[in-house]
């Protein structure tokens, strides 16, 4: 019985760190983070969006409100999508840096391809570091 209740222990305890790893991949991740914030943009929710910002975006957008009208100046594509879908990602230095390609059609009906940078804190979080709009949707590779 005790040989039964430590096997079903270490079973519960490989489960559970499995399902951790699962839940910190970088790539999964930056994803969530990236679709979060698309969310808060189509609210108009200066705050959510705000906050998956890098600090060196904070650093040079101190306000929420004068990001937020950055980004719906210069990146209007990412700020309202009409559509959007996740195409390829690259994970550097361990999952320091992801990169990750967001195929955006535009409300005006011009599609773009939009590069995100999303960099690991020294917390362990993940933060969204820089985007990069294109016009066009062909995929280049990053």
């Amino acid at each position: 019985m005790r040989a039964f209740i430590a096997v079903l222990i270490l079973c519960a305890a490989s489960i559970a760190s499995q399902t951790a790893a699962w839940a910190q991949d970088p790539i999964e991740t930056s994803r969530a983070m990236i679709e979060a914030q698309i969310k808060a943009f189509l609210k108009d929710d200066p705050e959510a969006a705000y906050s998956y910002a890098a600090p060196g975006i904070k650093a040079l957008y101190p306000d929420k409100n004068v990001f937020f009208a950055m980004v719906k100046k210069s990146y209007e594509p990412v700020y309202h999508p009409g559509n959007y879908a996740f195409g390829r990602s690259r994970s550097i230095d361990d999952g320091a840096v992801i990169y990750q390609e967001v195929l955006i059609s535009g409300r005006d009906d011009k599609d773009w391809t939009a590069i995100y940078q999303v960099s690991r804190q020294p917390d362990g979080s993940y933060k969204i570091n820089g985007v990069q709009i294109v016009p066009d949707t062909d995929s280049k590779g990053i």
